[in-house]
């Protein structure tokens, strides 16, 4: 079996290395990623300039683009056969709700589907490397099972997150759902070093939203939350509403 590790936070983020090792337990492990932080890239790909994958000492491949482009050049160019599956993270932070749409850890095993293999995203919930790294065995677990599968579900990737407490102090694993949450005061307005307005997006405070079989629900009380994502955003319920709107004129 073969495994494409790739992820957000760069090549040399502990949470790579992390996810990498846990798929070893089970098999190949090609590594392709960022050669630098790209969190908040979402799908997007590298359309105005030329990419240049280098091979570094430890067998790994690090591409000047984003985690979209890692998986696209490492089915399309860099790895001699498809893989069976693509792990992506593992991330430095959580991906739940809204996170998702702007997440380059989930994006990437978004296209690794788009392309016709599996993917799963890992993300841990907390900031403590320590922390995430009692998680070894948990994920270890995690791709060993997901990897035996029968019947992957075409069209579907796994969105997973880990609590932001020890690994012995978890309390299991819940399949959920996405939760919901707000940023407030998140765009900062401030002056340059020239006294010109410039603005800068992070921070502020978060809401979060959501029944108990949400994402969130399920970080907040200690779990480890999983989440199946379909790649099709079809509102399937407004259809004949939208047709009766004769928007043809």
């Amino acid at each position: 079996m073969n495994i494409l590790v790739t992820n957000d936070d760069g090549i040399l983020a502990p949470g790579l290395a992390l996810l990498a090792d846990a798929c070893r337990d089970v098999a190949h492990v090609t590594v392709v990623a960022p050669d630098r932080e790209q969190s908040g890239t979402s799908h997007s790909l590298t359309l105005h300039r030329p990419l240049r994958p280098q091979r570094r000492a430890d067998g790994a491949w690090q591409v000047d683009g984003t985690p979209t482009d890692c998986v696209m050049l490492a089915l399309q160019a860099l790895m001699s056969g498809r893989p069976d599956f693509v792990f992506s993270g593992v991330n430095h932070g959580p991906n739940m709700g809204e996170d998702v749409l702007y997440s380059g850890t989930v994006s990437a095993a978004m296209e690794a589907v788009m392309l016709g293999v599996p993917g799963v995203a890992i993300s841990f919930a907390g900031h403590s490397p320590e922390t995430m790294e009692t998680y070894r065995e948990a994920i270890a677990r995690l791709v060993r099972h997901v990897t035996t599968l029968a019947n992957f579900p075409v069209n579907t990737l796994l969105n997973v997150n880990l609590p932001p407490v020890p690994a012995a102090e978890a309390r299991g694993l819940k399949v959920t759902s996405l939760g919901s949450r707000y940023f407030s005061e998140s765009l900062m307005r401030m002056k340059d070093p020239w006294g010109r307005e410039i603005f800068w997006i992070g921070g502020g405070s978060i809401t979060w939203t959501g029944g108990i079989t949400s994402d969130h629900a399920a970080i907040h009380e200690g779990y480890i939350s999983v989440t199946p994502l379909q790649m099709d955003l079809t509102n399937y319920g407004l259809l004949e509403t939208v047709r009766g709107w004769s928007l043809e004129g």
